[in-house]
């Protein structure tokens, strides 16, 4: 059963949302500022979606799924920027981009195509192999990280979070996003997390890429 929304979009390369996840952004493009306005005189909400390719954000194709985003926080600069912080909502599909006489897009919605209630917990196995992936794969990088932090996080904010700030390319995250259950996302993420440490100590200035 669909449940349609017509929602502002901001398409963002290597930029993801998950539900119940947060996003900070730095809005300083016009289109995007207004955009901004625009949601907060509305209802609040903007759809985070990723370009696919490299194509022009004002008319290339886009993915098919992407996350409503509600501000929960922001700071309007004396320059007209922004600073926001998205709530994760839910995830949608892209049904069909509308018309408008808006400079960015906007599109209609399928909210209804994922489960997005809260996914029941990894298994103590599932979870040590992530939280083991992700030291490996920061110390391969050089990265000062408070692990002591990241082991207090919940098992749906440590696996999102990871594959919110990992860098992975923009089909890698796309998957991670698209993934039905939350051990699902955790087993990808464990495999890209390896891939991307061994590229690191092979010096390849390679990415995981999935298509």
């Amino acid at each position: 059963m669909s449940r349609m929304l017509t929602i502002p979009l901001f398409p963002l390369g290597g930029a993801i949302l998950f539900p119940r996840s947060q996003l900070p952004l730095h809005i300083f493009e016009a289109r995007y500022r207004e955009m901004v306005r625009d949601a907060i005189d509305g209802p609040g909400r903007i759809g985070m979606i990723q370009p696919r390719g490299f194509e022009d954000e004002d008319n290339g194709p886009l993915y098919p799924v992407g996350c409503v985003g509600e501000i929960v926080g922001i700071e309007e600069l004396e320059d007209g920027r922004f600073n926001i912080v998205l709530l994760g909502v839910n995830r949608f599909r892209l049904i069909t981009e509308t018309s408008s006489d808006e400079p960015y897009r906007s599109a209609e919605v399928d909210i209804a195509a994922f489960d997005d209630s809260e996914p029941r917990p990894l298994s103590l196995a599932e979870r040590a192999e992530v939280e083991r992936e992700a030291r490996r794969l920061g110390d391969a990088m050089g990265l000062a990280v408070d692990w002591e932090a990241v082991a207090r996080l919940d098992d749906e904010m440590l696996v999102n979070a990871i594959a919110q700030v990992a860098p992975f390319d923009v089909g890698a995250k796309q998957a991670l996003l698209e993934q039905a259950s939350l051990d699902g996302r955790a087993d990808l993420l464990v495999q890209l997390m390896q891939f991307h440490r061994a590229a690191v100590r092979g010096g390849a200035e390679i990415e995981p890429t999935i298509q």
